[in-house]
């Protein structure tokens, strides 16, 4: 809510600006408060060309169009030096009512303005703080690019995929950390362990309005909830993997099949588990080539461990001298300590678990000594409450507590390579606050074993993820 308020506050006050710089440049100043003809007066302020008002209406690019005209409003001021200029940029919400509402504040028309010459130098570092500071707007609020360095997602998305993941679809979400070095995550380039971040101011959790919501089978690009380094959210290191379940499902995984809401969730396509393979015949890396197995494990004699899709488990039992084909399933009722909750009353493992609901803010579950393994994460590490039990009973800041209202969202993430990725299963519940973004576009990959140019795939670029 302070956000939106802040929003409405700052908007307001650069509407207010632009209403006196119009006064000031000899134009009506209510027309600076119609959405798109403001727009058109303020171009004839700083003696634009009309053209200019087409990139106003392409999104992203009317990001920059909007930076470069608070800038020329400033020349048309005086306002000609780098930091007057850098900091109109970043506060246009101050620059404009100053430059509106000071007497001392001239407005001279283009035209009229004397030439300013700028050393080589000069020119060079407006336009690269200019680049800066538009690329990481681009960068927090509308789309960034991202690597994939590990197989959790494999044959949806490999190692050495180049994507873009969008922060517009699930809404930009206002940096936690918003003082850090430019483009960096969280150390700085050439070093190990220093920071690349400032913590002395940390702004609480906000997202804007998104264009869609999380669904199920989305893959989304979030903030390792776990993470054994203590940073802030937005700090934290990027994971990406498929919501399986949103805020409001009951989860469930039955024989390694996900069930949501006691419904079958079919697979994705590429989604792979582990198969048991039996051969009279030994196996041919030609014959496995054929089906796209490029590595398997001989667990004893004729019998092989290998990770294949749904459609290439099929192809495989048409394959000379195979014998069986059977999913690799942990047994029902047997419980690891590794997976969530980490609780031996719990006897839950990789491809049985559940039923489990999955939080939704604003809901309300009754919590007792049995399923508080399962929330107790969400009460004292993400929703920053001070829980104890004692004599079976739960205190949530002191007070007796049956029940628990829940704060925020919550998603459950889990990768395509089913027993071959750490997520959800290990550690529970994914925040709302950790989401950064939904993966839509695979712009390059590159495979680690080749030199370039020999390692581009060029069949697995420029491809949309499903």
């Amino acid at each position: 809510m302070i956000y939106m308020l802040l929003s409405i506050v700052f908007f307001l006050a650069a509407i207010a600006g632009l209403w006196k710089i119009f006064e000031k440049a000899g134009h009506e100043g209510w027309k600076a408060v119609i959405p798109f003809y403001n727009a058109y007066i303020w171009l004839k302020v700083i003696d634009k060309p009309l053209w200019w008002f087409i990139f106003v209406l392409l999104p992203f690019i009317n990001v920059f169009t909007i930076l470069l005209m608070v800038v020329e409003t400033l020349k048309c001021f005086r306002k000609d030096g780098l930091g007057e200029q850098a900091l109109g940029v970043l506060l246009p919400f101050v620059f404009l009512p100053w430059l509106g509402f000071s007497e001392k504040q001239e407005y001279t028309h283009p035209r009229k303005l004397p030439v300013v010459k700028k050393s080589a130098v000069r020119e060079w570092a407006d336009a690269i703080i200019f680049a800066v500071i538009a690329a990481s707007i681009i960068r927090a609020f509308m789309l960034e690019a991202y690597t994939i360095p590990t197989s959790s997602m494999e044959r949806s998305l490999l190692v050495g995929d180049y994507l873009f993941v969008s922060k517009l679809s699930y809404g930009p979400r206002v940096p936690h950390t918003p003082i850090a070095f430019p483009f960096a995550h969280h150390t700085l380039p050439l070093t190990d362990n220093v920071k690349a971040y400032l913590e002395w101011i940390q702004l609480p959790h906000y997202r804007f309005p998104g264009i869609r919501s999380i669904s199920n089978n989305d893959v989304v690009v979030f903030n390792h909830p776990a993470d054994p380094i203590d940073r802030p959210v937005d700090k934290r290191e990027n994971y990406i993997k498929r919501c399986l379940a949103i805020p409001g499902d009951t989860f469930e995984l039955r024989q390694a099949a996900v069930y949501i809401n006691n419904e079958r969730l079919p697979d994705p396509p590429d989604a792979q588990h582990f198969y048991r393979v039996a051969s009279d015949d030994p196996l041919s890396a030609r014959r496995m080539g054929r089906i796209g197995i490029t590595d398997w494990g001989e667990k004893e004699p004729g019998v092989y461990i290998m990770a294949m899709t749904t459609e290439m488990a099929e192809q495989m039992k048409t394959v000379r001298g195979i014998t069986d084909v059977s999913k690799r399933i942990d047994p029902k009722d047997i419980g690891e300590r590794h997976i969530f909750p980490h609780d031996p009353d719990f006897a839950w493992n990789q491809d049985n678990m559940g039923p489990l609901y999955i939080p939704a803010k604003g809901a309300t579950v009754e919590i007792n000594r049995q399923n508080l393994p399962l929330y107790e994460r969400i009460i004292t590490v993400y929703e920053g409450h001070d829980l104890r039990t004692e004599n079976d009973i739960i205190y949530i800041n002191g007070e007796e507590a049956t029940s628990y209202t829940f704060e925020m969202d919550y998603y459950w993430m889990v990768g395509d390579y089913r027993h071959n990725s750490e997520d959800s299963r290990y550690w529970g519940f994914v925040p709302e606050d950790h989401i950064v973004g939904r993966a839509m576009f695979v712009w390059l990959s590159l495979s680690p074993d080749r030199g370039f140019p020999a390692n581009i795939r060029l069949d697995k670029s420029l491809r949309v993820i499903r």
